[in-house]
């Protein structure tokens, strides 16, 4: 009984963001209350003695929670820094022509956030992104959809190496593909890029013009703006060469920015610097600390287990295939972990097939990875609803990338 009331809790907290826009209350308020009944709930039915179990628990997911938290602050802060003083739209002028047609403007960002989310992680790839597309002066309905290329490309870039991608550094780590086996990863990713930009891109008329801003930056702007892509690149090498965790790269990069900032200003613009962390939109980081708790309680009640568990049933193509759909209402990281411990016997092939599915199939929803919570907080033109009118187009991305994946991976590894 336990067990439905908690579910039915996590279905009403869904539906909370499926109707934010007829509630007219806050998705970050909704699911943080709701994560929060539901743990209430889980201690006030514990049997005698299971309280320092659950305990136990609550604080294995707040650690988990605490190190997404830093790790976003972090890449927020330095965003909201480097575009407030208009680095990244300079960036953006140097990179994309002044004016270009919406429909090609729409494959180079599509492939900009692919190779980013390859080279660093989804996070701060997603939070570029969309300070890019930012830059650019389009319609509504253009931006909504190039803001849900953006959620699936950085998605489809991520798996392709182990920095990019949690859930692939997870399957890596546990000795199931090697790196040189991963890069095959990009061609299915690109290839349904690519698709789902030519798909999304009908319809899309006209010129588009970079909004032209004044170049008011200082030196230490730049220095700031050398930190920030230097972090990026650390953080890559210092995970592969040391397994450093990223948000402890990033907390050392955002220090450096502090004192930089410190050196080179007086007490009055190093106060301003520090002010940008309130700069972060703190409905983005209550958003994930509610679904983060939500899917916590899932894990603790025995949800991912009976996935991981079902996924032993079917035949592995098949049920990987659908571990990627289930990742969108599942968080893919538990998800990914509950698989790995049910220990599936997979050939090298089906190992890719599943690393692309629980890496890419996220993207289906909104709510199904930290890109497209980060772009349903950041962008207005993004609600559940919104998207969901393009799940036909992006499920077909998702197969073709998932049959490519297969039909490559059996080609040069069986």
């Amino acid at each position: 009984m336990l067990e439905y009331i908690l579910i039915f809790i996590a279905l009403l907290a869904l539906l909370s963001i499926v109707f934010e826009e007829v509630t007219h209350i806050n998705k970050a308020t909704t699911t943080l209350f709701l994560g929060c009944i539901s743990w209430l709930i889980l201690f006030m039915n514990a049997a005698p003695g299971h309280d320092k179990l659950i305990t136990h628990q609550l604080n294995e997911n707040l650690l988990e929670i605490a190190v997404l938290w830093l790790f976003l602050m972090s890449t927020m802060t330095f965003v909201a820094y480097l575009n407030a003083k208009g680095i990244i739209q300079m960036a953006v002028q140097r990179l994309f022509p002044a004016e270009i047609s919406a429909k090609a403007l729409m494959f180079l960002v599509a492939i900009f956030s692919l190779v980013l989310s390859a080279i660093c992680d989804n996070v701060t790839a997603t939070l570029v992104s969309l300070t890019l597309l930012e830059s650019f002066n389009l319609p509504k309905k253009t931006k909504l959809r190039m803001a849900i290329l953006i959620v699936f490309a950085v998605n489809s870039g991520g798996v392709a190496l182990i920095t990019g991608d949690v859930t692939t550094l997870m399957i890596f780590l546990d000795g199931h593909v090697k790196m040189s086996q991963l890069f095959l990863l990009l061609l299915p990713s690109l290839a349904s890029v690519m698709f789902l930009a030519a798909l999304l891109s009908k319809g899309a008329r006209g010129k588009v013009v970079t909004e032209s801003i004044p170049n008011n930056y200082e030196r230490v702007d730049i220095y700031i703006a050398v930190i920030f892509f230097g972090t990026i690149v650390m953080t890559m090498l210092m995970n592969v060469l040391y397994g450093i965790p990223p948000v402890l790269t990033f907390l050392t990069g955002l220090s450096l920015m502090f004192l930089i900032g410190r050196i080179y200003r007086n007490d009055a613009e190093e106060t301003q610097i520090l002010e940008y962390i309130r700069k972060i939109e703190y409905d983005t980081l209550l958003f994930f600390l509610g679904i983060l708790l939500l899917v916590g309680m899932l894990k603790e009640i025995g949800i991912l287990t009976l996935v991981a568990q079902i996924y032993a049933n079917f035949d592995p193509n098949i049920s990987s295939y659908f571990a990627g759909i289930g990742s969108a209402l599942l968080d893919n990281v538990p998800l990914t972990a509950a698989l790995l411990k049910a220990t599936p016997v997979l050939n090298t092939p089906q190992w890719l097939a599943l690393t692309y599915a629980v890496g890419v199939g996220g993207s289906l929803l909104v709510i199904g990875s930290a890109a497209g919570i980060i772009a349903m907080s950041k962008m207005k033109e993004i609600t559940f609803m919104s998207y969901m009118r393009y799940i036909p187009a992006l499920l077909a991305a998702y197969t073709l990338g998932y049959v490519l994946t297969i039909l490559l991976a059996n080609y040069f590894f069986n």
